[in-house]
């Protein structure tokens, strides 16, 4: 299109006006003609007849498409006349285009979100990697023995239990044998929300898996109970309609309103109590045991001034992230720029950091054990390190990891006071050290440039080329990519320690999958939301040989992995129009498709080896009769005889 348009209405011996559109070549089509003469003829006041004999020059310079649009949409509610008409159509059958018009773009929009347009950015990793390689035989993630080449192939579970009580063995560990069962399928629904989950993870045992929702609902689920079956495989509890499923509800807990969500909920280690966070200064804690609806507020903010007493207003900020301490009795909690301790014992706030320059998406602490070390991961693309026995000689932290390009939405610590992983929303998960964090003065030299892409939104479905692929002082030891930190603040964490010793990393990510990473970079396990089975199914059956589910375009929000079993529950937002399913995903062993041709031959294999045994042993008993003192085993039939 041209900058400058003239437009002529001149006379005519026609009775119909016939615009000109001159943009130094040939006139514009004819139907885009009638529709700017008509709109200039209706915008002059009068009707059809009113511009007759008349002739006007009207600019168009930097006039865009999306302007001429917008004026066009609203002819409709000017005037009368020929032109109006033009524009009439029947109200409810433009309301009914509208809204399929409108149901495609929602659709089209989310669907967009499993693109994986923006991978190409970066290079696949096919091979293992050096520092993850180190990592693996480091000795800090579970026994090195079986992570050598021979004994990571699969092994049959079965046989490996049978023969420890047939001879005498050294002493075994649980991650020996269950160190390579990564969940492998796709899943089957076991709760269905009408709101979005913002948080839903199994408890330190595992006994309990819990979610809090949009709803400001939480749910407690016993995972040790067997599934509710009903008439339609489902069931919903009496007190809570907005939830469908075959999990036993242990309680269901309304939280204060708050602004917009319940962001984050933690279970207490002794899984008896439960906080959670809604982006106001106060987070609350109640009891997952009993039925008493008690609330107790932990408030955050700074006691009340007289100022604020009398002029009604106090200290506002938001609330994003929440954690229990190893021991119960501490919170920490992070927020607008901020990050919170308090102490549940002394009932009072212990430690307040201006951390960061913006949102504090997520916090944690570091170890298990001293809880002295708090880590705080921003929108400000940096994570700090902050040691509470130093903070009183200087308000610094004690390091900063830096190479994170945009903003981070989630940090997950394997509990050593070591190790750490975040999510980012330039695509990357980056594993960290502590003992390789960035120095203070380091990080105050780079705190005020910018390495992301120029107004990027996260929130949208496309991630642009970005300007460098790590911060210029990028202290990570290992990046994953791979899935898509999109639309909502993505989750990741480690495995469990016990049967896998966490040498495994796994992630949500907006395009519906849940991507599972070894340490030494690799993905070793797509799990496809896309396909997941709708509740009427049994988690626990053989998988469909068509494994074609109900949702293309869901959002994994938040994964968790069972402490003691190959077991991945994930929460998925279900496209634009609100809620949520929760999937369970197993490990259904080495070949799921029941009857395949794999099967077969690993069945021939193992006959043929049994056989073959057979066999040797055969041949062992022929030799053994000619040895002095031997007995054949035929002595005692003949003596029989």
């Amino acid at each position: 299109m041209q900058n400058d348009w003239d437009m002529r209405a001149e006379d005519d011996d026609d009775d119909d006006e016939q615009p000109r559109i001159d943009s130094g070549s040939s006139s514009g089509d004819a139907s885009v003609q009638d529709i700017l003469n008509s709109l200039f003829t209706l915008q002059s006041g009068g009707g059809p007849q009113a511009n007759r004999g008349a002739s006007r020059t009207v600019s168009f310079s930097g006039v865009t498409i999306q302007d001429l649009r917008r004026l066009l949409g609203s002819v409709g509610a000017v005037g009368g006349g020929h032109s109006a008409r033009m524009f009439a159509v029947d109200d409810d059958e433009d309301e009914m285009e509208e809204d399929d018009e409108n149901q495609d773009d929602e659709d089209e929009y989310y669907n967009s979100f499993r693109s994986t347009a923006h991978h190409k950015w970066f290079k696949e990793v096919a091979e293992p990697q050096e520092a993850g390689v180190e990592l693996l035989n480091s000795g800090d993630f579970g026994r090195v023995a079986n992570k050598s080449g021979s004994q990571r192939q699969n092994t049959n579970i079965a046989k490996f239990l049978l023969n420890r009580t047939r001879r005498c063995q050294p002493t075994t560990y649980k991650e020996d044998y269950t160190h390579n069962l990564v969940p492998n399928s796709n899943g089957t629904a076991v709760a269905a929300y009408d709101a979005n989950i913002y948080t839903g993870q199994f408890s330190a045992d595992s006994s309990f898996y819990y979610t809090c929702s949009q709803d400001f609902r939480l749910h407690i689920f016993d995972t040790t109970a067997p599934p509710l079956k009903g008439r339609t495989g489902l069931h919903r509890p009496t007190s809570d309609a907005s939830l469908q499923t075959n999990m036993k509800v242990m309680k269901t807990i309304q939280g204060h309103p708050g602004r917009w969500t319940i962001t984050d909920a933690n279970l207490s280690p002794d899984n008896e109590r439960m906080i959670y966070s809604s982006i106001t200064p106060t987070v609350y804690m109640t009891s997952t045991r009993d039925s008493s609806p008690v609330q107790i507020p932990i408030p955050f903010a700074d006691p009340p001034s007289r100022a604020s007493n009398v002029w009604g207003y106090g200290e506002s900020f938001g609330i994003w992230s929440c954690r229990f301490s190893a021991d119960g009795n501490e919170v920490v909690a992070g927020g607008s720029g901020k990050i919170f301790v308090y102490d549940l014992l002394a009932n009072r706030r212990t430690v307040k950091i201006s951390a960061h320059n913006d949102d504090v998406n997520s916090c944690c602490w570091a170890d298990t054990s001293s809880g002295n070390v708090l880590v705080s991961a921003s929108d400000d693309t940096f994570i700090k390190v902050w040691d509470r026995r130093s903070l009183g000689a200087s308000p610094k932290p004690s390091g900063v990891l830096i190479g994170h390009t945009e903003g981070i939405t989630y940090v997950s610590a394997k509990g050593d006071g070591r190790y750490i992983i975040s999510n980012g929303k330039d695509q990357a998960m980056r594993l960290w050290d502590l003992r390789k964090m960035r120095s203070s003065q380091e990080f105050e030299a780079v705190e005020t440039r910018s390495y992301g892409v120029d107004n990027f939104d996260y929130r949208y479905p496309h991630y642009p080329r970005p300007k460098v692929l790590a911060h210029p002082l990028d202290c990570s030891v290992m990046t994953y990519r791979g899935h898509s930190v999109l639309r909502t603040l993505i989750r990741c964490h480690f495995s469990p320690m016990e049967t896998t010793g966490a040498q495994y990393l796994y992630s949500g990510s907006a395009d519906g999958k849940i991507h599972i990473w070894s340490l030494d970079g690799r993905v070793v396990q797509i799990l496809d939301r896309a396909n997941t089975l709708p509740m009427v199914h049994d988690p626990s059956e053989p998988e469909s040989r068509a494994t074609r589910g109900h949702r293309s375009n869901v959002c994994v929000r938040d994964v968790s992995w069972h402490s003691q079993e190959p077991v991945i529950m994930s929460a998925g937002w279900e496209s634009g129009r609100g809620g949520s399913i929760v999937a369970r995903h197993e490990w259904k062993g080495l070949l799921k498709m029941p009857g395949a041709l794999e099967d077969w031959v690993e069945k021939d294999k193992q006959e043929s080896a049994e056989l073959a045994g057979r066999r040797r042993s055969a041949r062992l008993r022929s030799r053994a009769q000619y040895v002095p003192g031997a007995f054949a085993d035929g002595d005692d039939d003949d003596e029989d005889d």
